[in-house]
């Protein structure tokens, strides 16, 4: 288990494959991820890869003004419901790209990319996803 804040960034920035690796695999409590989100910014994509993370992370972290933290979130196995439907409007088209692609889009939330997109790519994906 990750401890704090300063052990997750201590971790991502390893050389050693052994710990790099503890950065994206183990868990560590609520108040450790959001101290790592506030205080080191440039961490949080590397929060999003994490595969423990649990939901209100994913929330955070879906809301950051950095695209590339977004897709991160967007790429998520476990992501919920509320959050493929938020993310499906994302001003971002990689964004909208990857929840077009994603396991768990509905039906209804893919017709409604597929008719509404504004980019092309995402309307086609969605479309034959549902084809």
């Amino acid at each position: 288990m990750i401890r704090s804040a300063k052990e997750f960034v201590f971790l991502r920035n390893s050389v050693e494959p052994s710990l790099y690796s503890r950065a994206a695999h183990e868990d560590a409590p609520l108040a450790v991820w959001i101290e790592v989100i506030d205080r080191y910014p440039e961490m949080r994509s590397w929060v999003a890869h994490n595969r423990t993370i649990p939901a209100a992370v994913l929330e955070v972290l879906s809301v950051d003004p950095d695209p590339q933290v977004r897709l991160a979130i967007a790429m998520k196995r476990k992501l919920p419901v509320g959050l493929l439907e938020q993310l499906s409007t994302d001003p971002n088209d990689s964004v909208r790209l990857a929840i077009a692609r994603h396991w768990a889009a509905s039906d209804q939330l893919l017709r409604r990319m597929a008719e509404l997109d504004p980019w092309s790519e995402v309307r086609l994906v969605a479309g034959e996803r549902l084809a």
